[in-house]
């Protein structure tokens, strides 16, 4: 009875060390995520980084196309998100985004932030990666025929979206845009012309 009563303790003491180190590693990780959100630059720099060690492991490998296949697919829906409106104006009927200059002005939102695009492209291609290393995804293809297929997706896809934008007129980017900074135009509103 006392082996058994033993046992027990033993067994929760390591489950519980266990979940003090899942814990105290997912802690961590979401120091290093948050640590890293305003530097956009250097994360898509090491997001490229990632994709190019995949592209690298694929042409040496010669193989894994279908997983390159569904990276590619996962990739072309995290790009819609990333290129849509969180509410979408064909559904909605509240207030839009402004289409004359003398409407409200309202920030494009949208509905895949670019911090969680970043996080599940980066992801995709890290696990798309290890895949590699494992023969049962490797199922022989002809690699012509899925990347026609996957460039005649895109275009669609990318048509329908474009459209999407031409007719509700939002750009999701922010550069090129005029951007307003409050200091500068209180600045030269007082001060006026001395004759």
């Amino acid at each position: 009875m006392d082996s058994r009563v033993a046992n027990d303790d033993v067994s929760y003491s390591s489950e519980a060390a266990i979940s003090r180190w899942k814990f105290a590693v997912s802690r961590q990780y979401q120091h290093l995520l948050d640590k890293s959100t305003p530097h956009v630059l250097h994360r898509w720099i090491g997001c490229f980084a990632v994709a190019c060690i995949y592209v690298l492991r694929v042409y040496t490998v010669q193989g894994f196309y279908i997983v390159s296949y569904g990276l590619g697919i996962y990739i072309l829906n995290l790009l819609i998100g990333f290129l849509s409106p969180q509410v979408d104006p064909e559904i909605h009927d509240g207030p839009g985004l402004p289409t004359r200059g003398s409407d409200e002005f309202r920030p494009f939102v949208r509905r895949l932030p670019e911090f969680k695009f970043w996080y599940s492209i980066t992801k995709a291609f890290c696990i798309a990666f290890v895949m590699t290393f494992f023969s049962a995804f490797d199922v022989p293809v002809f690699w012509p025929v899925l990347l026609f297929y996957w460039v005649v997706l895109f275009t669609l896809t990318m048509r329908r979206q474009i459209s999407h934008m031409i007719k509700y007129r939002y750009v999701p980017f922010s550069f090129g845009k005029q951007r307003y900074n409050g200091k500068r135009a209180s600045a030269e509103s007082t001060s006026l012309p001395v004759d």
